[in-house]
């Protein structure tokens, strides 16, 4: 397939987004838990509820760039009861509203106690608020993954393994820029959420590390023999019949050699997994402030590879007949 770069920032940095405000409510919940030390509400949960939002705001605004009629974009939600994309479309505004509403809850501090769960855990607006953005985070997760792996003819897709990569990249980039964030506003989290990105992207890379073996060993169901129905174990594809390329040459083919397309599965495995756990670490022994940015950016560098990967490494049935130019 041809990965298309605003899907690519779109799931990158709604995921990024989904990720730091899990992120922020696991470390709220911890402190109310007394688990963790107390922090400003407005400072850090308000700002940092407001750097999730930006990075939500930006992968919408990346995905209008894939459309070809912009304007007709609020037409997607009209298939919610059949259709991913619309439920996408429909959850994503509505989790970016929580977020909203949970950072001006701490920016305002309307954080007065309601009521005490078995005499431990405080329970305020933005608790309450912060469960239910959390949960649609998940379903968010589960709609922006489900577009791509409810596709049943794209075999390399078509697994749980896509909804797992989604949801756990995205979690851990999103503890990754709260490590970061922690550490620019000097709060004393680093450790906290380091940690958590580090399980996160380890977990991670189990996953998607099964998802590469599986896809490397896939026999595609429909072939060159099934298309054009004749059973004969050597028949080969030397034309499409025409000079030039078409739509379905730029749309469903990625367009890049073997050698590149091999390098950058090796660069985002680097990038996204083994290189910021190291930083993340040496952050912690060496008590930088700067090196939890480094270990995000460079991550989401390696997300946006990974990501380009995806989508390249699917192979459209289409593809049997596009295969090459006379």
């Amino acid at each position: 397939m041809h990965p298309a770069f605003s899907v690519i920032f779109l799931t990158t940095l709604i995921g990024v987004g989904q990720g730091l405000f899990l992120a922020l409510y696991t470390g709220q919940v911890y402190s109310l838990a007394k688990l963790l030390p107390a922090q400003d509400s407005s400072a850090f949960y308000g700002v940092g509820s407001l750097l999730a939002l930006i990075l939500l705001g930006g992968g919408l605004f990346a995905s209008f760039f894939h459309l070809g009629h912009p304007e007709r974009a609020w037409r997607a939600i009209a298939k919610w009861k059949t259709s991913w994309l619309s439920r996408e479309v429909i959850i994503l505004p509505a989790f970016m509203f929580m977020v909203f509403l949970y950072g001006v809850i701490h920016y305002m501090g309307w954080t007065q106690t309601w009521f005490v769960i078995q005499g431990a855990l405080p329970v305020d607006a933005s608790l309450i608020v912060g469960l239910l953005g959390s949960l649609l985070a998940f379903a968010l997760f589960i709609c922006t993954a489900m577009i791509y792996a409810g596709v049943k003819f794209l075999q390399e897709w078509h697994s749980p393994l896509t909804v797992a990569n989604y949801t756990l990249l995205g979690i851990a980039s999103g503890f990754m820029l709260a490590a970061a964030f922690s550490a620019w506003t000097g709060v004393d989290l680093v450790a906290f959420f380091g940690t958590w990105a580090v399980i996160f992207t380890l977990v991670g890379l189990a996953t998607r590390g099964a998802s590469l073996i599986r896809n490397a060993h896939l026999k595609h169901k429909i072939t060159t023999q099934t298309a054009i129905g004749v059973r004969h174990n050597t028949i080969e594809q030397k034309a499409q019949g025409f000079m030039g390329g078409s739509f379905n040459t730029r749309e469903f083919f990625h367009g890049a050699s073997a050698t590149t397309f091999k390098a950058v599965k090796y660069l985002f495995l680097v990038l996204v997994f083994p290189l910021p756990i190291a930083l993340i670490a040496a952050a912690y022994f060496t008590e930088s402030a700067t090196l939890p940015l480094v270990a995000f950016a460079i991550q989401y560098l390696g997300l946006l590879l990974e990501r380009w990967y995806f989508f390249a490494e699917a192979t459209h049935p289409q593809n049997l007949y596009y295969r090459s130019m006379a």
